[in-house]
């Protein structure tokens, strides 16, 4: 079953900012309206604990964009978190995440995505179980407050974009197939490294 990356950040890959409202603000009804959709789509959501505290208590006070989820499958991997889980629909697995969203990827019925969960999400692609890279892109830089650097200590990847869209308020939407890079790709034609200008 497809594995899909999920993130929203700023211009420059900060997941949130201190002083900063949801969404830094800039959550236009297109948006809001999109993501409703998204919300209800039929899959299972992954998560880590840290997520599955922050996401639980801002779907408890949002109606917004974010009330659709109490519906939806969710699966949180903690060795710290007791059941049961007090978000509805929620099922806990303890031990390796890896392991068990390998064997989620052959046993699902259901398209599988994670929600945040910096850390889950880096081990995911790591481990090469991603099959698509879906990032929401605000149009803010927070280099002063921005907090949770989204891509650090990620592998190399290459990006193959399969879909984009721009809402309003110029946020942009990018979808992309990624691959695990062993090495940097080598330039290309006409690159200002090494090939023909």
């Amino acid at each position: 079953m497809e594995l899909m990356v999920d993130y929203i950040t700023s211009l420059d890959g900060y997941g949130a900012a201190d002083g900063w409202p949801g969404w830094w603000g800039l959550e236009g009804p297109e948006y809001l309206a999109w993501l409703e959709e998204d919300s209800s789509a039929d899959r299972t959501l992954l998560m880590g604990a840290k997520t599955y505290r922050l996401m639980h208590g801002f779907a408890s006070t949002q109606t917004e964009g974010v009330d659709a989820l109490g519906a939806v499958r969710k699966v949180v991997f903690s060795n710290t978190l007791e059941e049961p889980l007090a978000w509805e629909n929620s099922r806990l697995i303890r031990g390796d995440a890896v392991d068990a969203v390998r064997e989620l990827k052959q046993t699902s019925t259901h398209p599988l995505s994670t929600i945040g969960s910096l850390t889950l999400s880096r081990s995911l692609l790591r481990a090469g179980l991603v099959d698509r890279f879906r990032v929401v892109v605000f149009p803010v830089i927070t280099g002063k407050t921005g907090q949770e650097r989204v891509y650090d200590g990620y592998p190399d990847l290459a990006l193959d974009l399969i879909a984009a869209r721009t809402f309003d308020r110029g946020t942009q939407l990018l979808d992309y197939r990624p691959r695990v890079l062993d090495a940097p790709l080598p330039p290309g034609p006409g690159s200002a490294f090494g090939g023909t200008a």
